[in-house]
């Protein structure tokens, strides 16, 4: 029996897509194993979300041929989608698979081990002629990943692995499409995955029937982009019908959403939203920048003054709204006057937690060409500027539940606190030595810390 080891990079669709390989596996007749141990096949399911997530992607690749010489090493995701011949050219790396060849994955596998016949055969000869080609320029580049793509950008259908279910703890994590036609000009995922793709909804609704069989009260809506949910479809059938019909299912307790385009958010969906008691009131609205100027180069496609609208409506509707968000600083030609017009704009909305990144340019992209790149000091400088003030968010709004109810699903012990999520998804901590895995239960705040509540009776 072979034996076969995973490791997931990056964001959970690339989790649940793993999930899926797993079991293709498994039903193949392979071993499972984890991936500090020796295995006879390893596969990475990399991300290219940003250039640090290539480089982890490359060092997990190299550093799993050390505990196998002998290993096949297999590439596949988004950073194999758009860098097959970057790959190609790591000798540890025996295979590069883009995200739609991950639904055949064993077939392909075992075709690479019935094609391998020696270190002279003219794949190998392919790589070492790869390996001695220069440096392209940017257009060069650009061209040979829209040709790497083109399979992705092509696919018109979402790819269903089944019912495979991805579970983090006590909820459980469905996929319900693929693919964004947004093209922000920092943003190498469209090419990565493709069009948009939505996932026939009798399939989504089979799964979760199931899930709740299990007795899993919470499911996560995750895509690439889920706000385009149903886009794709002959028929009228967006995000929305489909989560109507969820909220119907017996056994599931809660609905969250996971990170969602804010020109979704409109009165005609809210106010059917807010009539599905299931639904999750903490809302992940992808900002990306506080500034106009900075939103139009990145080619988002709502203004400062259209994104505080809609926050309006959404506290306005669910009191206990808890908003987040994705801010990028140090985006090209982000001046002084821009990152402030972003920080007071981030100051007059009060997310309750804010993700920062620095800007990572991005080959193929429109950004990675534009002129006034931003110093990494200066990115630096500005990350910690929104971090400070995300932390005092977290801990103003913490602070506002002491003496209140709250209800906590729990999920896991850790020295003697279970701990667990509000329903808008404040973190929880309960001293107690009874077992409250996947429990739901309504406790009193007793204090708040900047990260978490804690509950007692």
């Amino acid at each position: 029996m072979k034996t076969v080891a995973f490791i997931t990079l990056g964001c959970k669709v690339n989790q649940y897509e793993t999930n899926a390989m797993t079991q293709q596996f498994i039903e193949k007749g392979y071993e499972v194993v984890e991936h500090t141990q020796k295995a006879d096949i390893y596969i990475v399911n990399t991300c290219t979300v940003t250039n640090m997530s290539d480089r982890k992607s490359r060092q997990m690749l190299r550093r799993v041929k050390e505990l196998n010489k002998e290993a096949i090493v297999v590439a596949c995701g988004c950073y194999a989608q758009v860098a097959k011949e970057e790959l190609e050219k790591i000798e540890e790396i025996n295979l590069v698979l883009g995200n739609n060849e991950k639904k055949d994955i064993v077939e392909h596998v075992e075709k690479y081990i019935k094609n391998q016949i020696s270190k002279k055969s003219e794949e190998d000869k392919r790589y070492i002629e790869i390996k001695n080609t220069k440096v392209q320029q940017t257009t060069e580049i650009q061209k040979k990943i829209e040709t790497q793509i083109e399979d992705v950008m092509n696919q018109k259908e979402f790819v269903e692995f089944g019912d495979i279910t991805f579970t983090e703890k006590t909820r459980a994590v469905i996929k319900i499409q693929d693919g964004c036609d947004r093209f922000c000009s920092y943003c190498i995922i469209p090419y990565a995955r493709g069009r948009v793709r939505s996932r026939k909804p009798e399939h989504i609704l089979s799964e979760i029937r199931k899930i709740a069989k299990k007795s899993i009260k919470e499911v996560v809506i995750t895509g690439i982009h889920i706000a385009s949910y149903g886009k794709d479809f002959k028929q009228e059938y967006r995000l929305i019908d489909l989560l109507e019909e969820m909220n119907e299912i017996e056994g599931i307790e809660r609905i969250r959403l996971g990170s969602i385009e804010p020109l979704l958010i409109t009165e005609e969906f809210v106010s059917r939203l807010e009539k599905l008691s299931k639904i999750c009131h903490q809302f992940h609205l992808s900002l990306q920048s506080g500034c106009d100027e900075t939103l139009n180069r990145m080619n988002r496609r709502y203004t400062t003054e259209q994104f505080k609208e809609i926050t309006k409506l959404l506290r306005k509707t669910f009191e206990d709204a808890i908003l987040t968000t994705d801010i990028i600083v140090g985006f090209p030609g982000e001046s002084e006057e821009e990152f402030e017009k972003t920080y007071e704009f981030l100051k007059e909305i009060k997310f309750y937690k804010m993700h920062v990144f620095k800007y990572s340019p991005r080959k193929g992209t429109k950004a990675a060409v534009m002129p006034n790149q931003i110093d990494g000091n200066k990115k630096e400088e500005r990350s910690k500027k929104l971090i400070e003030l995300s932390n005092e968010n977290e801990k103003a709004y913490n602070e506002q539940y002491v003496g209140k109810e709250v209800e906590v699903l729990f999920e896991e012990e850790k020295n003697g606190m279970w701990q667990g999520h509000t329903k808008n998804y404040i973190l929880a901590h309960y001293k107690t030595e009874e077992n409250l895995e996947n429990k739901m239960i309504k406790l009193q705040c007793v204090e708040a810390e900047q990260e978490y509540l804690i509950v007692s009776h």
